[in-house]
């Protein structure tokens, strides 16, 4: 009947359509007796003859649902009995394709071929290919002729049968490579001209046309990058190959294997990172980190460098060097970016794989198995934060801590010596996964790394153990490291003393690493009072060597200084150290201009670390030696470093001496006269804005510590800061600028500085307010006050009960509630004052710069007026005058803003 009904040119689409229909299904049921949906009885040789040719002759039907439906059939049939049992098929289709006066044959006959091409085998393809690719080059390089659907079709077809060919090449290498050879040379000129159309957003076409060729071309790409690896392992992994000397190209590009791999990394990178591409490839991203990790194997000429270098082991650790491992780790990010929990089991699972290879490559007696096993844990640790995150939040499906620490227990059964990098390695590793491995594995590790210090082992293994130090020791168990702490200490000391000696750039970034232990120790309870002052000795003349020789390096000084600020802090080493630091530092402040550049800004960021939170008597003691020499450098210098770092030195003075400062001097006044000649000579409105950049904090501490002294001074001191401040005090710069930035303030007491300072800026009323316009808003103050008033109301919300009292949302808040930000609802929680006045602007003039230290810096401003302001209640104060006293201004306020800014406002007037 189905073939009755084709038969019929009279008959309506419904049912040709329907007889299309019935047909497949018949097709599926009955035409092949060992097919899994066979159901009796099966059609006689005689009956396919006839509905084969039927089908056939249908395929250029003028309705494109009917040939849809034809075409299928047509490849249902062509599964089973092409070639042997119609060998008539692919002429037929050719000649269809290869005939342009019949636009619906090409259409039939490509649309069956796409169907077919998704199904073929290794044995049809390499026939199927020498005689169908004319006639699909012929569709695709004549966008004259046919449509781009057309081309599009023909283009995917290609896609088919090159990927095919392409999963054959590891077993017909030979015979494939001809093959593709002859195939594609044509097809990638018209590849070329395919990706280089324009996007056009009206061209759905032209789009399926670029996916295709685009899906062509990355089977090649996938071949290229497998068939690479081997060459590459023998050559740079195993370096069994001699290898020709790098060339350079008349660019100055590198050319080499290595490279030639690196930009495959890249280009895999950026189609990973094409959302369009990464659907194309995302069936296939567990293979692709497979390789990817075998291709971070540390390569043999990189164990000659970093065996006879560690310090260019641990640069090339961690910076962003040109290398394979690198590029890896970059792509393995990408698909995690890309491919989020997917992304992360694909790569947890082929390090899983590789791991697994490398033990089996161990039980064979192979030297490289280490290789395989080191590279697998460098992926990994490449992702230890997402990792991390996925393991805690069960986004894996996979146990990343029982893989991890079955790697790293593997590794303790092998020789130190004998595979250096692969338990320096294990070390960084356990350092990246404290977090996540258990407290069993990481002490065993902290163990280990405290005795490979003072081991002789290869410097590789060492910086590993310093890395995994400096991470577990603050998290370590007292009672694991006490007996064994100055033993340790003593072996970091003799490190820091090899380094010190020898005294090269190349030993900067151990040293580096050294100093950040010993901060560890110092900053945390591993060091008792006893123990501290019999370090202190030993250590602080070595810190204060690292620092001295190290200044012009601003991690290894910081480093230094961290530690020094450590073992200052330590019980009982206050004293000795300062007493240690003096007469070197005063000695350079006397003469700055004989000193090597940046000691003299060093000395003086050093000297400002000491007087941190220091007794009177260190601050008198440091007083005697450097103050007057700090005044002086900011008196003649023209440094902007030392500049900067002699005004929070004289800042720090006045915080610690406070007033007794005044008559350390000897003759009355003149310790205030000096002071003030500084803040004249910061404030000069010549001197570049850089060269005052905290005078702020050093002007905020005369005011706070000494203010009867200084009041007689106070017209003179507003006057040299309005001079100061001449070129930026006009209002319509002054205001978007101020504003443009205020909802990115942090911190409690700047929130509630900027936000006070707005509220009583629109509670003045200023006509010149109207003209102020930022980022395209009028009036942006108000939105961005009633921004924080949203913000304190979601807040204090989502921390309480449902059913809790209004009132309680907004004077009661929780200190310890993890769901409130602790900045916002410090601010709104602390007592009010009811109404705005002129107190408030006195407060707000106490403004400083925020420093480091947090403890120091709530020392500076806990006495300020300003704290005592409860934010929630003062927004509501501001936001209620302006509705009683000026309406429809208020009104007109509110039309910008946004409905949970509008409806916050509108709460605190119904209160």
């Amino acid at each position: 009947m189905s073939g009755l009904a084709f038969s019929s040119f009279c008959c309506s689409f419904t049912i040709c359509y329907l007889a299309a229909v019935l047909l497949k299904q018949f097709i599926k049921q009955h035409w092949q007796e060992d097919e899994e949906n066979f159901v009796p009885p099966v059609v006689s040789a005689s009956e396919k003859v006839v509905i084969r040719q039927l089908l056939l002759t249908s395929l250029d039907d003028s309705n494109g649902k009917i040939r849809t439906a034809i075409s299928m059939a047509v490849a249902a049939i062509g599964q089973q009995d092409w070639p042997e049992d119609w060998p008539e098929l692919l002429p037929v289709l050719l000649k269809l394709i290869g005939d342009q006066s019949n636009g619906n044959g090409v259409r039939g006959a490509l649309r069956c071929l796409a169907l077919l091409s998704d199904d073929l085998d290794d044995m049809c393809v390499p026939k199927l290919v020498p005689e169908l690719f004319p006639s699909l080059y012929r569709i695709i390089s004549s966008p004259h002729l046919y449509e781009n659907s057309l081309r599009a079709k023909a283009f995917a077809i290609v896609h088919s049968c090159i990927s095919m060919l392409g999963s054959m090449s590891g077993v017909y290498k030979r015979d494939t490579a001809s093959l593709m050879t002859s195939v594609l040379d044509p097809l990638i000129e018209q590849f070329s001209i395919v990706l280089n159309y324009p996007v056009q957003s009206q061209n759905p076409d032209d789009w399926s046309m670029q996916m295709e060729v685009l899906k062509s071309i990355l089977p090649a790409l996938w071949q290229t990058f497998v068939s690479s690896f081997k060459t590459y392992h023998l050559s740079y992994i195993q370096g069994a190959e001699t290898l020709d000397s790098i060339s350079y190209d008349s660019d100055g590009s590198e050319k080499s294997l290595e490279s030639f791999e690196i930009q495959l990394f890249e280009l895999w990178t950026t189609i990973v990172g094409n959302s369009r591409l990464a659907k194309v490839i995302g069936g296939n991203i567990k293979e692709l980190a497979y390789y990817t990790i075998a291709l971070q194997q540390i390569t043999e000429e990189q164990v000659q460098n970093w065996s006879r270098d560690a310090n260019q082991y641990v640069a090339d650790e961690d910076d962003l060097t040109y290398s394979c491992r690198v590029s890896g780790s970059l792509l393995l990010e990408e698909l995690v970016t890309a491919y989020e929990d997917y992304g992360i089991d694909s790569i947890v699972e082929a390090s899983q794989m590789r791991f697994h290879e490398s033990r089996e490559l161990k039980e064979a007696g192979s030297a490289d198995w280490w290789r395989l096993h080191e590279a697998s844990l460098f992926a990994l640790g490449s992702l230890s934060e997402q990792l991390c995150e996925a393991q805690d939040s069960g986004l894996t499906k996979y146990n990343v801590r029982d893989l991890l620490e079955q790697m790293l227990i593997d590794i303790m059964g092998t020789g130190v010596h004998q595979y250096p990098f692969l338990h320096a390695r294990a070390f960084s590793s356990v350092a990246k996964f404290s977090s996540l491995i258990s407290k069993g594995v990481s002490e065993q590790y902290l163990c280990n790394a405290a005795h490979a210090i003072a081991s002789d082992v290869p410097p590789p293994v060492k910086v590993g153990a310093c890395r995994a130090l400096a991470q577990l020791l603050p998290e370590s168990n007292q009672n694991l490291i006490q007996p064994n702490i100055m033993g340790i200490l003593s072996s970091l000391v003799d490190l820091l003393r090899q380094h010190v000696c020898v005294s090269t750039l190349k030993d900067v970034i151990c040293t580096g690493i050294d100093t950040k232990i010993l901060w560890c120790f110092f900053s945390s309870d591993n060091v008792g009072g006893e123990q501290s002052t019999l370090i202190e000795p030993v250590i602080s003349p070595i810190i204060l060597d690292v620092w001295a020789q190290h200044i012009a390096d601003p991690f290894i000084s910081i480093d230094a200084v961290e530690v020094l600020e450590a073992i200052k802090n330590a019980p009982g080493c206050l004293q000795p150290l300062v007493s240690r630091i003096l007469p070197t530092i005063g000695s350079i402040l006397v003469k700055p201009k004989v000193q090597p550049d940046g000691l003299v800004a060093g000395s003086l960021d050093l000297l400002t670390m000491v007087l941190k939170n220091a007794p009177v008597a260190v601050v008198k003691a440091v007083f005697d030696t450097c103050f007057v020499s700090t005044v002086q450098i900011v008196l003649e210098s023209d440094d902007h470093g030392e500049m900067q770092n002699a005004t929070e030195c004289l800042a720090a003075f006045i915080s610690g001496g406070r007033q007794e400062l005044l008559v350390w001097g000897g003759e009355q006044g003149q310790t205030l006269k000096m002071l003030l000649d500084a803040a004249s000579r910061l404030l000069d409105p010549a001197l570049e804005s850089s060269v005052s950049l905290f005078v702020g904090s050093f002007v905020l501490q005369l005011i706070l510590q000494i203010p009867l002294h200084l009041s007689p001074h106070i017209p003179d001191l507003i006057a040299a800061i309005m001079r100061h401040y001449s070129d930026y005090l006009s209002f319509s710069k002054t205001c978007p600028q101020f504003t443009l930035p205020a909802g990115e303030i942090q911190g409690a007491y700047q929130i509630k500085v900027t936000t006070t300072a707005l509220a009583l800026l629109i509670s003045t009323r200023h006509p010149e307010l109207s003209k102020v316009e930022v980022q395209g808003h009028l009036i942006k103050i108000f939105s961005l006050l009633a921004d924080t008033l949203t913000e304190i109301q979601e807040q204090i919300g989502a921390g309480d009960d449902d059913d809790s009292e209004e009132d309680n949302d907004w004077e009661e808040v929780q200190n310890g509630d993890a769901s409130i930000s602790d900045d916002i609802i410090h601010s709104a929680s602390v007592p009010s004052m009811t109404n705005p006045s002129v107190e408030h602007l006195n407060a707000m003039a106490k403004v400083f710069d925020e420093d480091d230290d947090d403890s120091y810096d709530d020392d500076l401003t806990k006495n300020d007026p300003l704290n005592e302001v409860k934010l929630a209640d003062f927004l509501t104060n501001i936001f209620a005058n302006l509705w009683e006293n000026n309406r429809p201004i208020f009104e007109y306020l509110c039309q910008g803003l946004s409905d949970s800014q509008r409806s916050a406002v509108e709460k605190v007037l119904r209160r």
